[in-house]
């Protein structure tokens, strides 16, 4: 081969590359800020997804659920319940987002309404004979689905916002941090989250915080479930060693966490990043330690926003049933 002949192949081969990376679709994943939960999720999602093939890049982004919406990221986080306000304009979204689908569903998310442990507020019940005398965090003015979640937990006593003291919040760590500067007697804490393990700390002195169980049976669930469809009422054992079940037993919520993404990503991109999902467990969890509590044979529980066709093809293949 002479040197033109040489320069040629190479100029080809040259070209040939570039023009593959220009037609590789990279896919963007839309998270919260760093240190968030979607951050860290993001973050795992976008690794197996490029070991995968699929080129993936993550977005910091606040309020991101309308971008998906319209297309200008192609997938992102939430939990279950506001997927549903978001696709349907409910809640605390006042448009609907109709062209968003679900991917599906990372791992459970465990939360509750805490009180300090002297108020002896065990269960919902205690709650219905003491709400007014009891001040609530409220309002969450930059965290606005948290209150949906509290009115869930009320609503299955059949008791209101209303019912009680409010005293407005920033946000779910603020509540946090309200509680344990006694500035509140009631907020949302979810299990294990380092906020309230620092708040119980600081009570020590009243026996830290103990969860306020929710009411299980048939007529308790279906007023929860009125407020947040997409959650559910667990169970959790008494155990010493985690902050807030250390004294009984106890009933909380349980929220998935969902990826979503747009109608028109196309079913077969959709399909590989699903398929990587579910079948890259332990990769996610290295990465990501949330992803322990990740279940692949429940990751498209029943929800109002509908699941992607790239997804349920996966999920049809895999056996996992969809929206039971």
């Amino acid at each position: 081969m002479n040197k033109l002949t040489k320069a040629l192949s190479a100029g080809l081969i040259g070209l040939a590359i570039s023009a593959s990376a220009a037609s590789a679709q990279v896919v963007t994943v839309a998270t919260g800020a760093q240190g968030s939960l979607a951050y860290n999720s993001g973050q795992a999602v976008a690794k197996v997804a490029n070991d995968a093939g699929i080129i993936a890049r993550t977005q910091p982004l606040v309020g991101y659920l309308p971008l998906i919406n319209s297309g200008e990221v192609d997938f992102g986080f939430s939990n279950g319940v506001e997927a549903e306000y978001a696709y349907s304009g409910t809640g605390n979204y006042d448009r609907a987002n109709g062209n968003m689908r679900l991917v599906g569903t990372m791992f459970p998310l465990t939360t509750g309404l805490m009180a300090p442990c002297d108020l002896n507020l065990k269960s919902v019940d205690d709650l219905k004979n003491r709400a007014s005398e009891l001040r609530i965090a409220s309002e969450y003015t930059s965290s606005t689905i948290i209150p949906y979640y509290i009115m869930g937990g009320l609503a299955n006593a059949g008791l209101k916002y209303e019912d009680f003291q409010m005293v407005p919040v920033a946000n779910f760590v603020a509540g946090i941090n309200a509680l344990g500067d006694g500035l509140v007697d009631i907020a949302l804490v979810s299990l294990n989250a380092g906020a309230g393990q620092q708040a119980s700390v600081k009570l020590q002195d009243r026996g830290g915080l103990c969860y306020i169980s929710l009411d299980n049976s048939v007529i308790g669930t279906s007023l929860f479930k009125g407020f947040l469809p997409a959650g559910d009422i667990v169970s959790m054992k008494q155990n010493e060693k985690i902050n807030g079940l250390q004294n009984y037993d106890v009933n909380l919520m349980q929220i998935p966490w969902v990826l979503m993404t747009n109608a028109d990503v196309s079913d077969d991109l959709v399909y590989k990043l699903t398929k990587a999902i579910a079948e890259g467990r332990d990769a996610l969890k290295a990465t990501f330690g949330a992803f322990a509590r990740a279940q692949p044979e429940k990751m498209a529980p029943k929800n109002l926003m509908p699941y992607h066709p790239g997804a349920i093809k996966y999920f049809e293949e895999a056996g996992i049933p969809v929206g039971k």
